[in-house]
């Protein structure tokens, strides 16, 4: 049975972090939406920030901080969602960042943004809370569910005709996947299989999951 990591408050209004997603993202220093990648091109350092201002160096606390919120704005989780996942990765066997990581990938919105029908996470967790997808036959519209191996997502019969994904190679088309050995998405059939469990280099790349850990160890 998937894991259900419920993320909504009230009907189905869906908590979310609403700042601008370009913000979070100069804050952060990486993309965190296609659009952000021109805006970042153009503009650096962090928002409020004068070109060439102080900039002394960072204490260990500010490091795994900026690493955590940069991390949780990624996969955009809020505060109170990231610290329980965090605390439960701590309490399984292994190593805790690498737990937390899997935790993350293996989001149900994660999946639909890694297989390639959506071009960023906000997108595909948008198209999960519409409802635009059947797991394992059966309606779902919580981008945070947990899936696992042997799980099958499907697009709904009644939203294939949508305009979105009769373009969905489109889509597929602007998004920079690679091909992961747990994840199989299918934009012709308009599946996509869970087939085993994330690796950790095939997380993102540019993520020390270490100076999280030891952030929450304070």
């Amino acid at each position: 049975m998937a894991v259900f990591v419920h993320e909504r408050q009230g009907g189905h209004n869906m908590a979310r972090d609403r700042s601008p997603i370009v913000k979070q993202s100069r804050r952060e220093g990486v993309a965190l939406h296609p659009k952000a990648h021109k805006i970042m091109a153009r503009k650096s350092g962090i928002p409020g920030q004068h070109a060439g201002g102080r900039q002394g160096k960072q204490s260990m606390y500010a490091t795994q901080l900026r690493e955590k919120q940069k991390v949780r704005r990624m996969y955009g989780l809020l505060e109170k969602q990231f610290a329980k996942l965090m605390s439960e990765a701590s309490k399984r066997p292994g190593l805790s960042g690498e737990n937390l990581l899997q935790f993350l990938e293996l989001r149900l919105d994660n999946a639909v943004y890694r297989a390639g029908f959506a071009t960023s996470r906000r997108a595909a967790r948008q198209l999960v809370s519409h409802g635009h997808f059947l797991l394992n036959d059966r309606r779902v519209d919580i981008p945070s569910i947990r899936l696992k191996a042997g799980d099958v997502l499907t697009v709904r019969p009644k939203s294939t005709k949508s305009g979105y994904f009769s373009q969905i190679n489109d889509v597929y088309g602007n998004t920079a996947q690679v091909p992961l050995s747990w994840l199989k998405g299918d934009v012709k059939k308009l599946t996509i299989q869970v087939t085993g469990l994330p690796k950790r280099e095939e997380a993102e790349a540019d993520i020390n999951e270490q100076l999280i850990v030891e952030y929450y160890s304070r």
